[in-house]
């Protein structure tokens, strides 16, 4: 896996408490909540998924606390862990590409 791009696990903090039923939202993502914040974790395939699912949180207007990439989670080692905690393999998730604004040359 490249630092820019490939697939990699993000855990994604929130604050609120979504519940389960949230995930068909987040492409079956896994939802947890932790106190007063929610844990959205997956496997995304690409920097445009990511910033795809960062819409999806804007567009729910929830406050964005944190957004982490999972580096160690690449090999085998990392995907054992995953299925060790979520209980399924992860689920590679793509999203078409977000539309960047050009800059005007001033």
């Amino acid at each position: 896996m490249s630092v820019s791009g490939g697939p990699a696990q993000y855990e994604i903090r929130v604050a609120g408490v979504l519940d389960s039923h949230w995930a068909a939202w987040f492409n079956g993502f896994q939802i947890s909540g932790q106190g007063e914040e929610t844990v959205i974790c997956g496997l995304l395939a690409d920097q445009p998924a990511l910033h795809g699912l960062l819409t999806k949180v804007r567009d729910l207007g929830l406050c964005l606390i944190s957004v982490r990439r999972l580096d160690g989670l690449a090999g085998d080692e990392g995907r054992r862990g995953i299925l060790a905690r979520h209980g399924r393999r992860p689920r590679i998730v793509r999203s078409g590409p977000v539309p960047l604004r050009q800059r005007r040359a001033v």
